[in-house]
């Protein structure tokens, strides 16, 4: 009897998870999976929400959205991209340094001091620059992943540490920095002066107190939100050397699968997800600054001297970028050319609005 019973149990369980798929192939033409290595308190989940509220309701509903948060898809960058690759994921958000090793030429995005401000980033991130970054990925992939937007994921990074206020490249010498495995950042920290030491992300925390790694170069909400003020990191210096870009990727084959009316809703769906996260760390940012200046944190804006000083002793990076990157001197030029248009294009407007 108790064999019948399971076996009925799980028939039933059966019947219930199939009913449950032909609802939601009835109520949707198109599903898409798309996951974040991150949280609910993360700008990418912001994103996505976004991106879900607005594709579901802009294709009437012929579009259905599943958000997998964390790693129930994927862990690692490239098991992820892969993912997208075969078609079990179907949208997939990196950073640079988590799509360096199949696209390599996106580190582009950590080059130091190349990018102003929001004002100027958003401008490029929303130009051609990342519609080339598109087509050299959809090439190297063999037109399996495709870019859809670059966004933002923590604001600007910013060097951190244990042991003093950095005002000058002087001030970093010798201090050992945490880096991702890599070669650009640990590129970036060598020509400062300072020790790249790469260590997992999990590991940091403990690593700070311990005097593994004295410093580290990321965004104030990420600094605040693994409460690395804990474990001793108690200087900020304001430097921006790199904006934190999002890459978007999506599976190609899925994207060109959907009529165009419904490829329109998902670029505009991406559209307002790139402005959902533009928008979610500057917001964030303000009240994790005032955290780390209420517990006693030092943040310091460097000067405009200071930071050009910093941009200078930084600039050997552009050339190694440009020799040994495969692609780096091509996507090099795009991204500088796209911060020379947006740069006169901002120039332009504000000597109108200021008269």
């Amino acid at each position: 009897m108790n064999k019948l019973l399971n076996s009925l149990g799980a028939a039933a369980l059966g019947l219930s998870l199939f009913a449950g798929t032909a609802v939601s192939s009835f109520a949707a033409d198109i599903n898409i999976r798309a996951t974040a290595n991150s949280n609910e308190n993360d700008e990418d989940y912001d994103g996505l929400v976004v991106f879900k509220n607005y594709v579901e309701a802009a294709s009437n509903g012929k579009i259905s959205v599943e958000l997998f948060i964390g790693t129930q898809l994927c862990s690692k960058g490239a098991e992820c991209l892969q993912g997208v690759a075969d078609g079990t994921i179907d949208v997939y958000i990196s950073t640079s340094g988590g799509a360096a090793g199949a696209f390599p030429y996106v580190q582009v995005l950590d080059l130091p001091y190349l990018m102003a401000n929001d004002r100027v980033a958003e401008a490029v991130l929303q130009s051609d620059f990342t519609r080339t970054v598109r087509d050299m990925a959809l090439a190297d992939s063999g037109d399996k992943i495709r870019l859809m937007t670059v966004g933002n994921t923590g604001g600007w990074r910013n060097f951190a540490n244990t042991k003093r206020r950095v005002q000058s490249p002087a001030d970093m010498e010798g201090l050992k920095i945490r880096t991702v495995v890599a070669d650009l950042p640990q590129e970036l920290v060598k020509a400062l002066g300072a020790a790249p030491t790469p260590i997992p992300w999990p590991e940091l925390f403990t690593s700070f107190q311990t005097g593994v790694v004295e410093g580290s170069k990321n965004g104030i909400t990420d600094i605040m939100g693994m409460k690395f003020p804990d474990a001793g990191l108690q200087y900020v210096t304001l430097d921006g050397h790199a904006y934190m870009g999002a890459l978007w990727w999506m599976s190609n084959d899925k994207f060109k699968s959907m009529p165009e009316d419904l490829r329109q809703v998902v670029i505009d769906g991406f559209s307002a997800l790139q402005q959902a996260t533009f928008a979610s760390p500057k917001r964030k940012s303000i009240a994790a600054y005032e955290a780390f200046v209420a517990g006693g944190g030092d943040l310091y804006v460097p000067t405009p001297e200071e930071k050009a000083a910093f941009k200078a002793a930084a600039s050997p990076v552009y050339d190694w970028f440009k020799t040994n990157v495969k692609g780096g001197e091509e996507v090099f030029n795009a991204l500088t050319s796209a911060v020379a248009d947006a740069e006169a294009s901002i120039k332009e407007a504000n000597m109108k609005d200021l008269n």
